[in-house]
């Protein structure tokens, strides 16, 4: 953790792609695959271009045996969602048992009773639930084909287990992305959650692809809006696109498949740094093709697709 902390500082004072260690965090895709239709998920829209699978166990398990007692922490989420890996569990027990801090991100249509029990046991940490409303008709209009009860009784189930086994884990969490459809919810939803019994409630700007004119998404609410209106009546991203970028020196994603990517934004893996079907971790993270990708960062943000619509420097409200 140290030499990645320092390469980081050094490459920003020196304007140099330095880097040393390995990460200390990873983000791992389950699945490709999802059962809702979300509007702003390529997922959801079934738009990839790569091909859709699961992660294999023991693909998983080599990641884990070559990068484990690197590690603080492991994001059990990419694209996807999760639980429709009939695996998936497994491998959060098996990151638990290498004492790695887990978390995962769940629209929640899974969470039956017996997966429920199951997730509880398996040692997960964090488990982040999507509710982008407190009322079907809400709901919907993000969760395309979702089940605004069935998520609620998901999370009523992880809860009761959480008392049943006497477990201080998983940290339960509704995440709400602020859209327009949804913004006049938001102090229902934290009484929602204090009924529920869930630890903590989260509120995350949006992404929306389309966003320069205006978008039906973009919440009436400024400071929930990860976009600005500006006198010419068109939007821009809020934040600034500073030249560094902390992930790309402390984290990246594992596709399903293999694939090395630089961070979550890459959705569609078309900034390919490595695969690790054929290479090792370590050769693709100290590799040519890592170098060339943060010394573009470097040159300038605003030149990387993926980093021109990027969360970096949005605010997360509890």
């Amino acid at each position: 953790m140290v030499l990645v902390v320092l390469s980081y500082y050094l490459t920003r004072l020196t304007r140099k792609p330095l880097q040393w260690g390995l990460p200390i965090t990873i983000s791992v895709e389950p699945t490709t695959a999802c059962n809702l239709r979300c509007p702003e998920c390529p997922s959801g829209l079934r738009q990839f271009t790569r091909q859709t699978g699961n992660l294999k166990p023991d693909f998983f398990r080599s990641i884990i045996n070559e990068l484990g007692d690197r590690l603080t922490y492991l994001i059990f989420y990419f694209q996807g969602e999760p639980y429709i890996n009939p695996d998936f569990l497994d491998m959060v027990d098996l990151a638990s048992d290498r004492g790695l801090y887990t978390i995962t991100s769940t629209n929640g249509h899974f969470l039956n009773d017996e997966n429920a029990r199951r997730t509880v046991a398996s040692g997960l940490d964090r488990l982040i639930i999507s509710v982008d409303g407190t009322t079907q008709e809400v709901y919907q209009q993000y969760r395309k084909e979702g089940r605004l009860e069935v998520v609620l009784q998901g999370a009523r189930n992880v809860v009761k287990w959480k008392r049943k086994l006497k477990s201080a884990t998983p940290h339960v969490i509704f995440q709400c992305l602020v859209v327009r459809p949804n913004e006049h919810q938001l102090d229902d939803l934290h009484t929602l959650a204090r009924e529920v019994g869930v630890d903590k409630v989260l509120l995350k700007t949006a992404q929306v692809y389309d966003y320069e004119h205006g978008n039906p998404l973009i919440p009436t609410q400024e400071k929930y809006a990860r976009y600005a209106r500006q006198a010419d009546g068109t939007y821009r991203v809020k934040h600034r696109l500073l030249n560094h970028c902390w992930k790309l020196w402390h984290a990246c994603v594992i596709t399903w498949d293999g694939l090395v990517v630089p961070c979550c934004f890459d959705k569609d893996a078309k900034h390919r740094l490595g695969n690790l079907r054929n290479q090792s971790f370590r050769s693709i993270w100290q590799g040519s093709a890592y170098r060339r990708f943060r010394q573009q960062l470097l040159q300038g943000r605003d030149q990387i697709d993926i980093c021109t619509n990027c969360t970096e420097g949005c605010k997360v409200w509890t």
